[in-house]
């Protein structure tokens, strides 16, 4: 009986954890940079919900859209590893089916550092599965930790 119960307080030790909806909503994000560094238009591309939005905020405080075919075209036709942005996940919130994610970044060009940023990214699950439906993010070659 003792043995019986120390076995199953030890058991979730070793790999029964299940994934939570925080590290799937990561594997989405992080998804989309893998793509970009492989320049691989089609993981980039179901990085994304099919009505997605992608915006940037320009030095003049514009707003810039950009179709996610046109994205990923463009980034498909980089040399492969050229893409490097490298990411910190500051703070996720999840409530049901809606995920926030704030992640700070500084961008790498052919290993060359070329700006730094904030990515604020919105997620939705449906059919069970996370998908980026809008992102917005911010681009500065200042006040960066490089």
């Amino acid at each position: 009986m003792k043995i019986g119960i120390l076995l199953l307080s030890i058991l979730p030790i070793f790999g029964f954890s299940q994934t939570s909806e925080e590290d799937l909503v990561k594997t989405i994000v992080n998804q989309l940079f893998n793509g970009m560094k492989a320049s691989d238009s089609i993981l980039i591309k179901k990085s994304f919900h099919k009505n997605a939005v992608l915006q940037t905020i320009t030095k003049s405080s514009e707003v810039k859209n950009e179709g996610i075919n046109d994205f990923a075209i463009s980034i498909s036709k980089t040399e492969k590893g050229s893409l490097d942005e490298r990411i910190t996940f500051s703070n996720i919130l999840i409530d049901g089916n809606l995920a926030s994610v704030w992640t700070p970044y500084e961008f790498y060009y052919k290993g060359q550092f070329s700006h730094c940023g904030v990515n604020s990214f919105q997620l939705v699950k449906s059919n069970n599965e996370w998908k980026i439906q809008y992102i917005i993010d911010t681009r500065r070659k200042d006040n960066c930790k490089n």
